[in-house]
């Protein structure tokens, strides 16, 4: 695993990255891909069950990969997930330098 990225995965976004891969038939791998956006410069995708890229946070029995051209736009972004009765999402927090659109993208 690449220490170069220093990207931080909650224990509860772990979980439901665990949650969501059991449903695949790789239960613990996941894939953070990040895609050109329309408001924003980049778009997060992360894909259960995938294993594309390189390991860049491990919790929880998951480990979370990238691709290695995209560690630098990663770099300091931490992922957490938030749930209720309502439902929940994955909550994507960074350095003050970094703006999460307001779309939800």
């Amino acid at each position: 695993m690449t220490s170069a990225a220093s990207f931080q995965l909650s224990a509860a976004a772990a979980a439901e990255l665990c949650r969501q891969a059991a449903q695949t038939q790789r239960h613990n791998v996941a894939t953070l891909a990040l895609h050109a956006g329309d408001c924003a410069a980049w778009v997060l995708d992360v894909r259960p069950g995938i294993d594309e890229g390189i390991a860049i946070a491990r919790g929880d029995g998951i480990t979370l990969h990238a691709a290695a051209c995209h560690l630098e736009h990663i770099r300091g972004l931490s992922l957490d997930y938030r749930g209720d009765l309502r439902g929940g999402g994955f909550v994507l927090q960074g350095p003050a330098d970094v703006e999460i659109c307001a779309c939800g993208a």
